[in-house]
């Protein structure tokens, strides 16, 4: 037997869990991806260097860190103003 229940209001404490799980699941993949093409990278046109893994990982967490800036602060979304309000 199914119940109706009405849909429970989120908290800000909520919102920013969200947010900041959201960043982390997003680091973790976009330096996980940075880490990976870096290894190929290394391994097939660098002669087995390292520093192609980190600057591809570097690369990966940079991006991921620009996405969740975007989300916490919408005004930094390029084109986006933000106006006074007037009384």
């Amino acid at each position: 037997m199914t119940t109706s229940t009405t849909p429970a209001v989120k908290s800000s404490e909520d919102i920013v869990g969200q947010k900041y799980d959201r960043c982390l699941a997003d680091l973790l993949v976009k330096a996980g991806v940075g880490f990976g093409a870096g290894i190929v990278a290394s391994v097939v046109l660098f002669r087995r260097r390292t520093w192609p893994v980190a600057l591809a990982t570097g690369f990966g967490a940079g991006a991921a860190y620009a996405d969740c800036d975007r989300a916490f602060n919408p005004a930094r979304i390029p084109g986006v103003r933000v106006l006074e309000k007037k009384d």
